[in-house]
């Protein structure tokens, strides 16, 4: 059943995966965002390039 689920799973990632993209890039942005605002933007560099290596792992 398990595998079943996750066969469906990544069949709608694929037929969606414009989608999956946008909001995953919303997502890392506004979690960047919020890190810069917490740290002052003290971190501005490194949450860039965290940020960056986040999408890149996720996929463009």
């Amino acid at each position: 059943m398990l595998d079943n689920l996750k066969d469906k799973a990544q069949e709608l990632l694929g037929q969606h995966a414009d989608k999956v993209e946008e909001v995953s890039d919303q997502a890392i942005e506004k979690a960047g965002d919020a890190a810069d605002s917490a740290t002052g933007g003290k971190f501005s560099d490194q949450i860039d390039s965290a940020q960056g290596a986040a999408d890149d792992a996720i996929g463009e």
